[in-house]
């Protein structure tokens, strides 16, 4: 075995192998992968192979999109059979609410390139004879879908990757790794070490062991799965000897089941409640091809409905039940990218659709690594969206529950309740008290909205009790209270929220954005440095404040942060919550080797909550005897204020485009501050609103949002920033921004009025249309009450940018107009911001 690499892939399954496969096809031919026993000998060789594109992630859909697309051609490449079988695959609906889902995904997949059919019952029955439509309202196609051979395909793309000059050894443990004063890495094996520049963990099931080698706590933590294979059934051997078509894998989501064809049989895999995490600790250290004991009692309910569906699922044995494991995140997306706080190690672990991803992913890490950054917007699967909180025990729990919502519906609001709360402000039960509906970001309790305290909704609103999916709201309150109904459409919270915008809009309102990633940076080089990163200039004095982007080599948007110099010399950085590992690492391994910048993360020790309104200077002036006038606190600016018996920061800035202030204060001090506002506020009808209403009111002023509007594919110039853009100075992706910029922009950032809708509004995502011609996407939409229009941020082509173009979205299956109007529909001239 050699001595040294410039990549180390630890694990040999289908992930670890398409990375080194990747690696050595953009040219970086001295990469080794070694694989503690032999390949697929992890969870690859027991996976059932299936190929399923639909995803509404974008990160996702792209990765699966490749995937597919690779395996076609591996065979012409490598000149091995992967054992693709591009059969389609069918997705059944038995509720309005889940066609919607499909609608809203076959919106999405169009802005990404992949090709969705809408069935009928009766042309569901054409393709699958075998299935009953009985309660069919429809399905959806993907003619390029399929499965797979794992086995095959892994063996096939080690052949790719070797003859591209890569190494594979199995039968090499890794036992651990040492970081030198270079950042490069000596990894230890029990047949010698390798020094590397580069580690990739692909390690499946020991990924928390793996970990634990960098010092990383990996949020993987693998969850059982089952499938089924039956005795060969006559009708699909008659089917065969006739020379028909495979059926294809087919998907009751409502009963959280796929089947599909194997050897003349049938191969049920249901997505069960009650499925237990598996391989808490890690597999034993002998683990190799391991299955566990079957539990066909935990399926009954499940095998019944298929049995309903395809009566000839019940009419052949079982031959053989598979019970395995499968790598789970909590949030059931995989984690591809950087690993947070040590360099030069990247993590392509937590694939619970791991042959689908596996292609896909080792593309992008490879992107990454050897480019500086992917080619896609990678945010909803960089291992950095998770933070510390995510434990071992609270892996447990929402790794379950993301497995039995494999085959939920995924509405937009959706909240799901496993491990919560776990992250409180101390005014959660204030806010509470006023009616509270929270959901949750980066670990920590949000309202969302807030209900009257004797609102109620019907508990079972979907009127379908024969299926095995079909809860769609948000848990009870305390004394028994559905108040929530989710939906792709316009909710019952709807017109609540409206009633939130009115108030802080005539009144003043109160939000806790408390979740905000906080950081602190200080030394003598922390002003030159701070300049140097972003394209903005920061702060030239205390008191003052400035929104800066922190770009990509390539001049797209990687992370936004509100700077300012609350001390002489000391900055304070606030950026996105579900974002703080993200951007606080992003800004670590930027740092100056020569120790002139400190960094200090404070999101726990300080408390924001958030002013706005007309009447909020009023409100305020009861508490403090600071000058409030414009001419003494001007926009942009912040001070050290005393609050009542409290201080905090007050920062003349906030996402609504109301008169207003956030304070940022010790988080000890919280509940004095917001029982102080609401005392003082009682008399100009001061009420707390929610995150809901926050984003319809961002939407009015065009505000942006990571990764949406801002994202690593679109230059800072293609989203509109113009005025945050320094050009007579020096930052990260300058060169590159500019001559996008004087090559001409792809992209334009542009608001949209969406004409004539009545109850569903774009939430971001949906497709662009000139006539019959996809020229872009929404990222964003909702209602804008202040203005009274259902509006939609997009981007679109330059030639489509100008006011007053024409052009069409489509909504749930549904084509509205959509003008493009001018940025800010509320407040252009900021009169009311800066009043």
């Amino acid at each position: 075995m050699q001595t040294r690499a410039r990549v180390v892939v630890i694990g040999g399954g289908a992930v670890g192998v398409s990375t080194l496969y990747h690696l050595a096809k953009k040219g970086w031919s001295d990469v080794v992968l070694l694989e503690r026993k032999e390949l697929t000998s992890g969870s690859t060789w027991h996976a059932a192979g299936l190929l399923p594109l639909f995803n509404l992630s974008y990160s996702v859909g792209q990765i699966h999109k490749y995937s597919v697309r690779l395996y076609g051609d591996l065979e012409a490449e490598t000149g091995m059979n992967a054992g693709l079988s591009r059969v389609s695959n069918i997705r059944l609906a038995r509720s309005k609410d889940r066609w919607d889902e499909y609608l809203y995904y076959a919106g999405v997949a169009r802005t990404i390139g992949v090709t969705v059919n809408l069935l009928s019952p009766e042309e569901l029955k054409e393709i699958w004879p075998l299935c009953e439509i009985d309660g069919i309202l429809g399905a959806i196609q993907h003619p390029d879908d399929g499965y797979i051979q794992p086995a095959d395909l892994t063996q096939a793309l080690a052949k790719g990757a070797r003859d591209n000059g890569a190494k594979i050894h199995r039968n090499t443990n890794v036992t651990g790794a040492t970081r030198s004063a270079n950042d490069t890495w000596l990894v230890q094996t029990d047949k010698g070490e390798i020094e590397c520049d580069h580690i990739v963990c692909c390690s499946g099931n020991f990924a928390r062991q793996t970990g634990e080698m960098f010092g990383l706590d990996i949020p993987v933590i693998p969850v059982e799965h089952q499938y089924i294979v039956t005795e060969a059934h006559p009708a699909i051997l008659e089917r065969r000897a006739k020379g028909l078509p495979e059926m294809g894998v087919l998907r009751e989501s409502d009963s959280s089941w796929y089947m599909r064809e194997e050897a003349g049989g049938l191969l049920l895999g249901p997505y069960e409640k009650d499925a237990p995490c598996c391989y808490v600790d890690g597999p034993d250290a002998d683990s190799e091809y391991e299955l566990f004991q079957e539990d066909l009692d935990r399926l009954m309910p499940y095998i019944e409905t298929a049995i309903e569906r395809v009566p000839a699922f019940g009419e052949v044995g079982i031959k053989k039940v598979y019970n395995g494991a499968i790598a789970y995140t909590p949030d059931g997306s995989p984690i591809i990218g950087p690993a947070w706080d040590v360099p030069n190690v990247w993590l392509n672990e937590g694939h619970s659709f791991g042959i689908t991803a596996a292609g896909g992913a080792g593309w992008q890490l490879a992107e990454w690594i050897v480019e500086g950054e992917p080619s896609i917007d990678m945010m909803g699967v960089d291992p950095r969206r998770f933070g510390p909180y995510a434990t071992k025990a609270y892996l447990q729990q929402k790794n379950e529950e993301a497995y039995a919502n494999v085959f939920s519906m995924h509405y937009p609001d959706e909240e799901r309740v496993a491990a919560r709360p776990l992250k409180k402000t101390p005014v959660y039960d204030r806010l509470k008290q006023h009616g509270a509906v929270f959901g949750s970001v980066y670990g920590w309790e949000r309202a969302n909205w807030f209900a009257p305290l004797d609102y109620s909704v019907p508990a079972d609103p979907l009127s379908y009790p024969d299926l095995l999916l079909h809860h769609n709201h948000a848990p009870a309150t305390d004394d028994g209270r559905i108040v929530e109904k989710w939906s792709f459409r316009r909710s019952n919270y709807f017109d609540f929220v409206g009633l939130e915008v009115k108030n802080v809009t005539e009144n003043a309102g109160v939000l806790d954005m408390s979740a905000f990633a906080k950081i602190e940076v200080t030394g003598a080089g922390a002003r030159e440095w701070l300049n140097g990163l972003f394209a903005n200039s920061i702060p030239g004095k205390q008191g003052r404040i400035a929104l800066c982007h922190l770009l990509t080599r390539s001049g797209g948007v990687l992370s936004e942060f509100t700077v300012y110099e609350w001390q002489p010399g000391r900055f304070y950085l606030v950026s996105a919550g579900a974002y703080e590992r993200h951007d606080h690492d992003v800004l670590t391994k930027a740092l100056p080797k020569d120790g002139s910048v400190h960094l200090s993360p404070i999101t726990g020790q300080y408390g924001v909550l958030v002013l706005a309104g007309p009447k909020s200077r009023d409100v305020l002036a009861k508490l403090t005897d600071t000058d409030l006038t414009n001419a003494a606190f001007p926009w942009l600016s912040g001070k050290k204020i005393s609050l009542g018996k409290a201080t905090a920061h007050a920062l003349r800035v906030n996402f609504v485009g109301e008169l207003g202030w956030e304070f940022h204060h010790p988080i000890e001090m919280q509940l004095e501050i917001f029982d102080a506002l609401m005392e003082a506020g009682a008399e100009f009808g001061i009420q707390p609103f929610g995150i809901r209403a926050m984003d319809a009111m961002r939407l009015e002023k065009s505000y942006r949002l990571i990764p949406r509007e801002l994202s690593i594919e679109y230059s800072a110039y293609e989203s509109g920033l113009d005025r945050f853009i320094k050009p007579a100075k020096d930052f990260i992706g300058k060169q590159a921004l500019i001559q996008r910029h004087q090559d001409g922009d792809r992209w334009a950032y542009v608001t949209l009025h969406v004409e004539g809708v009545k109850d569903a509004d774009a939430r971001g995502s949906e497709a662009i249309f000139d006539g019959d011609q996809l020229i872009g996407r929404a990222t964003s939409g909702g209602y804008g009450w202040r203005v009274g229009k259902s509006l939609a941020l997009a981007m679109v082509p330059p030639a489509y940018a100008a006011i007053g173009t024409i052009l069409q979205i489509q909504i749930l299956g549904e084509q509205f107009q959509a003008v493009v109007i001018e940025e800010s529909p509320f407040d252009p001239e900021n009169l009311v911001l800066r009043g």
